[in-house]
């Protein structure tokens, strides 16, 4: 199994994400089952579902129906800078990219950065290849000092539209689309003309790499969601026995970064289809459905804000998580989490049990607060929810950091929570 920093890297993008997550899967004796099948035929075992950028994990201990899902859901997608339909253009001799920015990503990260290109090409009748540039295909170049003497007194201020195009090339009289054709017809092995359809990100080409005087520390892209992802995975291979009663369910959705408001999203019918599905197969009904969601409860695994050493203003007094000092459970009031004092109690207990240190996060009170996919989660699905996840810096930046320790933490409270 590949650990965190050659999870990452094998996943520069969310489709390349859902890709390692199906070869990890895989490995471990997963199955893979075809949401267009009318009928499943099921046996205890290891089973997963992909659709698109989303996978679906679950083991079936036992040929009996499960009372109850011990779920774990995460997110295989990051905030980055994605090409729009129509991207190559040239300006003052060089050719540029149009890009729209993924998520709430922080901008002035992507400056600078030898930039890579991943994801998907399709083609006619539903054909799909997919591409990765591991190369620095690309560059967002920063504005000269010299040109704005105030940019260290008044602050880096970008228009994304203006400001974040990368260039990749010298036009020297060759036209922008073509090339680029060209170039993605190339890399995905098919003539130009049978393109039809693009999606496709930049990513930052610099590897996953452990860090810090004793390299307690981890500095890559994509911790924020991918290290969830990993954690999930591994938890999820690791709980195969444990109680038949109990289903472990791993759920990593696609597009929470934007909202989860699409078909592999978490905010979609993706998860509870499939959930209602597998009773069905067993012989359950749609009350038998029910009330296995009633019992139920989802930890939903999305990366923490560590208390930052530089701006100890920016965090809530009496809750200021450390890196290295073990996973955070995540409270809003708004709902912005959906943790409750109950699941929260829940979390501890089980933490206890498996001597896991536990921190809390709350946002300042005239701060605001992000959101993850338990809120969507707990109200389309009726189940308890608690989010948790584990502390890390530059959150959203093109390269994030979090602690080692932290991470083996993780692993092992959610495959308790996965095994029963």
């Amino acid at each position: 199994m590949r650990d965190l920093l050659a999870f990452i890297d094998a996943s520069p993008c969310a489709w390349f994400a859902a890709d390692t997550l199906v070869e990890e899967l895989t490995e471990a004796g997963f199955r893979p089952l075809d949401l267009t099948v009318p009928a499943w035929d099921l046996s205890p075992g290891r089973w997963y579902v992909r659709r698109e950028a989303a996978v679906i994990g679950f083991v079936l201990r036992d040929k009996v129906r499960p009372q109850r899902f011990h779920l774990v859901g995460a997110h295989t997608d990051s905030p980055h800078l994605r090409l729009k339909p129509r991207p190559a253009f040239t300006a003052e001799g060089c050719l540029q990219l149009g890009v729209e920015v993924y998520g709430g990503a922080l901008h002035n990260s992507w400056l600078d950065r030898d930039l890579g290109l991943a994801g998907t090409v399709h083609l006619a009748g539903g054909a799909l290849r997919t591409v990765r540039l591991d190369q620095p295909i690309a560059r967002v170049p920063q504005l000269a000092i010299h040109l704005d003497r105030r940019i260290n007194e008044d602050g880096l201020k970008l228009n994304p539209q203006q400001h974040l195009a990368p260039i990749w090339g010298l036009a020297n009289g060759r036209d922008p689309d073509l090339e680029f054709r060209s170039m993605l017809a190339t890399a995905a092995g098919v003539d130009p003309g049978e393109i039809l359809g693009h999606d496709l990100s930049l990513y930052d080409l610099t590897p996953a790499r452990r860090g810090g005087v004793r390299n307690e520390l981890v500095f890559a892209g994509r911790l924020d969601n991918l290290a969830s992802c990993h954690a999930g995975v591994m938890a999820l291979i690791a709980a195969a026995e444990g109680q038949p009663e109990v289903m472990p369910v791993l759920a990593c959705f696609d597009h929470e970064e934007v909202g989860s408001e699409s078909r592999s999203g978490a905010n979609g019918e993706l998860l509870g289809g499939i959930l209602e599905r597998i009773l069905l197969e067993l012989g359950g009904d749609r009350r038998a459905f029910l009330a296995a969601l009633a019992g139920s409860f989802l930890l939903s695994a999305d990366m923490a804000h560590a208390a930052h050493p530089s701006y100890p203003e920016r965090h809530e007094p009496r809750h200021k998580p450390r890196l290295g000092a073990g996973p955070v459970l995540k409270s809003n009031s708004n709902q912005r989490y959906a943790t409750s004092a109950a699941s929260a109690a829940r979390v501890r207990e089980l933490a206890r049990k498996v001597d896991v240190p536990l921190q809390d996060f709350v946002a300042r009170t005239d701060l605001g607060c992000g959101s993850t996919i338990g809120p969507a989660c707990g109200a389309n699905l009726g189940v308890a929810v608690a989010d948790l996840g584990t502390p890390m810096l530059s959150m959203h930046s093109a390269r994030e950091c979090a602690a080692v320790a932290d991470h083996g933490a993780y692993v092992r409270l959610l495959a308790a929570h996965l095994h029963g």
